[in-house]
């Protein structure tokens, strides 16, 4: 079996191309195909042809402001962009400088007021997913700097963000893998105190990882799925991660049985017969959580799950196969230096835990009462709750796409940097009216409007017109996603009026794309959760076979979202300054947390279902808080700081997703499992698994009354 897999990992890596040469990074920030947004893409491309290239905006500031610094760099710049040394991809340049082969551009679109900054603007042809085109933007800064003399000079625009997005998420994924790699190895060796039970988890997520990413890579390159860069990343966590929990729960059981039975071989048949169900259902959990995102429209969510689904099922064929498979031919040397016989003894459970386990049965009320009201305390961070949708703000490094925008920003007006593109489609030629003229008057006094362009452009057969629009605040920011909608009616409205036929208003550009995707990621967001919600709901009545459980199960995993993403904002908002949270980062921490929370919930409901088959409800509650404790715990630990590892990204996105999974995951092992679940349950009684029914349910004491201690010795059907 461990043969299997090893040749399995290397003849799919000869078979498969490099994962980074199938990312898509572009599609993931777009909107849906169906939206008014795209469909104004397509009317653009199809009516003014060579209108779609993506632009390179250089941006010349002047030493100290100074007009003639940034002329004399602007002329420099821009004969060497015209010249033929220019970056292949390159298609023109338009540039306030003029001159044979070049386009001036209108003094009030690339000439600050002062003259102090200026902008050069360079069409690219291509893709910005391919090599050579961002290849072709770092020519361009380099021969910008090159040629800036004493000004200042940054590419930004479309092109010089879509670099700098790719370069960023390259830088961090090195660091990533490594800093992955490094700490669960710490933390293994710590848990488990022996050097080669505590790389059992990295060599089995290693080879699952290898496996999942060379399936993906193909799948990818045929066209079935999307991969980006950041959905690479988060698979790396979550392999190792998830990984690790199944194996420590398979290798605790598997330390449990050999203390009735001494054979190796049939003690992991024992402990594989005990946990397969649980962690059968933990991966199906995650793997249909993931599955759900299918429903979202918006390509971000939607193309996030088929991967991961992939990664976290092969895991889980790792886990079932491999893994018993490399313990077994470890042998005994496995538990070395410790010993067979010290392991075995430690899966009865810490002295921790049976306090805890007291405390839970003893007085059920006030541990779920404190638990509650501390969940919802954490929960109160959720007022200052607000969404940015503003990507280039979200790196945590200096680029020189964002300092470009600071620059047009500052010199321009905010709106400068993004303008919108209104496009008006009518049955007559609108050449022959005054249409133009009055729809680009009623643009130019709608609210949040900086300036509209002086002259609208007009298609071939004159039924399309175009209006530049630039609005008067960060185009990425509420109000100008806001004022889309307005913008359209008011164009809408003067067409009427000017006698236009039918007319069709639609709006092109990062703010109406930006506005369509907010749109998409509000109504996918309640479609995931339900969704995500009556998964894991469905996966616990089959596990558990109880109506009951599921359903305050549920209400638990909802209480550690809300009180993470509640201190989420508190931290990343209030303490360090995030402009608001990421817009995907409360759909993917939902589905994470749901997904991933609920599986320690089954760890423990499940061992008490098992223990309550031979054992009264009190006793067999306290055996599956002691017996769960240490590998939960343990298996919580590093799957938190798995995901804490993304916090060292360079990604605001990816750092608040990684603070929030931390947080949560540590509330699920520390809080909900092992205090809160188990209080409920015993407040319950006999009807905690209604409407199955408990044999020894009669022999429940009364919340609050002494429970009978559980002694070291074995339990009964503990292997069951």
């Amino acid at each position: 079996m461990v043969l299997f897999w090893v040749l399995l990992a290397g003849l799919l890596a000869q078979l498969a191309p490099d994962l980074k040469s199938v990312q898509d990074n572009t599609s993931a920030n777009l909107p849906p195909a169906a939206s008014d947004s795209m469909r104004a893409r397509e009317l653009a491309r199809k009516e003014f042809p060579g209108q779609d290239a993506v632009p390179a905006v250089v941006v010349v500031r002047g030493a100290d402001g100074d007009r003639g610094s940034a002329e004399r760099a602007v002329r420099r710049i821009t004969a060497a962009l015209s010249g033929p040394d220019r970056p292949g991809q390159v298609t023109g340049v338009l540039s306030p400088a003029g001159g044979p082969g070049r386009n001036p551009g209108p003094a009030a679109d690339l000439v600050s007021e002062d003259g102090g900054t200026q902008m050069i603007v360079a069409p690219m042809e291509g893709s910005p997913s391919d090599e050579s085109f961002r290849a072709d933007v770092e020519k361009i800064r380099k021969l910008a700097a090159d040629r800036a003399g004493d000004a200042e000079v940054a590419v930004t625009g479309p092109a010089g963000i879509a670099t700098d997005t790719v370069e960023v998420f390259s830088n961090g994924d090195k660091v990533l893998l490594l800093a992955t790699i490094l700490l669960v190895l710490v933390l293994l060796l710590a848990i488990y105190r022996s050097p080669l039970l505590a790389l059992v988890p990295l060599v089995a997520a290693g080879v699952a990882m290898r496996v999942a990413e060379t399936l993906g890579a193909l799948a990818a390159d045929a066209g079935w799925i999307d991969i980006s860069s950041q959905t690479a990343s988060i698979m790396t966590v979550l392999l190792f991660g998830v990984g690790t929990d199944y194996v420590l729960v398979i290798t605790a059981r598997y330390r449990e049985a050999l203390l009735d039975e001494p054979d190796r071989w049939r003690a992991m048949h024992t402990a594989m017969r005990a946990v397969g169900e649980t962690v059968l259902a933990s991966a199906s959990t995650v793997v249909l959580a993931m599955f759900a995102l299918l429903v979202a429209v918006s390509p971000s969510l939607r193309g996030f799950g088929p991967y991961l689904a992939l990664g976290v099922a092969v895991m889980a064929l790792v886990a079932f196969t491999f893994v018993p498979a490399l313990v077994l031919l470890l042998g005994r040397a496995v538990f070395w230096p410790g010993g067979v016989a010290r392991a075995a003894e430690r899966s009865r459970g810490g002295a921790v835990w049976h306090r805890v386990a007291g405390i839970v049965t003893r007085a059920p009320a006030k541990v779920a009462g404190a638990v509650v009201a501390l969940l919802l305390a954490m929960s109160a961070g959720l007022a200052g709750y607000q969404e940015s949708f503003d990507f280039v703000s979200g790196f945590r490094v200096d680029t020189g796409s964002e300092r470009g925008q600071a620059l047009v920003a500052e010199a321009f007006g905010p709106g400068e940097t993004a303008p919108a593109t209104v496009l008006v489609r009518g049955d007559g030629d609108l050449r022959t009216t005054d249409a133009p003229a009055r729809i680009a008057d009623a643009l130019s006094g709608a609210d949040g409007v900086a300036r509209v362009g002086e002259h609208p452009r007009l298609s071939g057969d004159g039924r399309t017109a175009a209006f530049t629009v630039v609005l008067d605040g960060n185009p990425y920011g509420p109000e100008a996603l806001d004022a889309v909608g307005p913008l359209q009616e008011s164009a809408a409205a003067a067409a009427a009026r000017a006698g236009v036929v039918s007319p069709e208003v639609l709006v092109d550009g990062e703010t109406a794309r930006t506005a369509d995707i907010r749109s998409a990621l509000d109504r996918d967001t309640v479609a995931v959760v339900l969704l995500v919600l009556a998964v894991v709901t469905a996966v616990l009545v089959v596990l558990l076979r109880s109506v009951l459980a599921p359903l305050y199960l549920a209400v638990t995993l909802v209480l550690s979202f809300l009180a993470t993403m509640g201190a989420t904002v508190l931290t990343t908002l209030t303490v360090l300054g995030d402009d608001g949270i990421g817009n995907r980062v409360t759909a993917y921490v939902f589905v994470f947390l749901v997904a991933l929370g609920v599986d320690y919930n089954i760890f423990i409901m499940s061992r008490f279902k098992q223990e309550v088959r031979t054992a009264p409800p009190v006793q067999a509650l306290r055996t599956a808080v002691t017996r769960t404790g240490g590998v939960v715990s343990s298996a919580g630990l590093i799957l938190a700081a798995t995901f804490a590892v993304l916090t060292t990204q360079p990604i605001r996105e990816l750092f608040q997703f990684g603070f929030a999974m931390a947080l949560g995951v540590l509330l699920d092992t520390f809080l909900i499992r092992p205090l809160l679940v188990p209080a409920v349950v015993r407040l319950l009684g006999d009807r905690a698994l209604w409407p199955a029914r408990m044999p020894h349910s009669r022999a429940q004491a009364a919340p609050g009354a002494a429970a009978p201690a559980e002694a070291g010795a074995k339990t009964p059907g503990r292997t069951a």
